[in-house]
């Protein structure tokens, strides 16, 4: 949903199957490729592919632009942890908006209380 919207504001056309990895290219993203793989590594709790990928982000791209990628896949992994543990419900809005993106992707099969490596937490 947030995909289509900025595309509308910037003119850029970005799909759901870019943003996960099963499109073509960069999903209209400067290096969006070698961003998805480092998420990818992230949540994978990959280190040694983590750390690859780091060093590339940072070949590639500077080491500025590593700690943003970063700091956004943990941002990101925050958000719906503390909406689950403050008990904050899916508004019914947004859940009609999104429920074929959900299904798509599975997220409603999701235990928000595992994380990666199957601990609890």
């Amino acid at each position: 949903m947030r995909l289509s919207l900025s595309g509308e504001h910037t003119g850029d056309e970005y799909t759901l199957e870019d943003a996960i990895g099963k499109g073509s290219g960069d999903g209209g993203l400067p290096r969006g490729k070698l961003l998805n793989d480092f998420v990818e590594a992230v949540c994978a709790g990959d280190a040694a592919r983590t750390a690859t990928v780091r060093q590339e982000i940072i070949k590639g791209m500077g080491e500025a632009a590593m700690v943003d990628a970063a700091a956004v896949i943990a941002a990101f992994n925050c958000y719906p942890r503390v909406a689950d543990a403050t008990g904050i419900p899916l508004e019914e809005a947004k859940a009609a908006a999104t429920e074929a993106m959900r299904t798509e992707l599975g997220l409603d099969e999701l235990d928000s209380r595992f994380f990666g490596r199957g601990e609890r937490i």
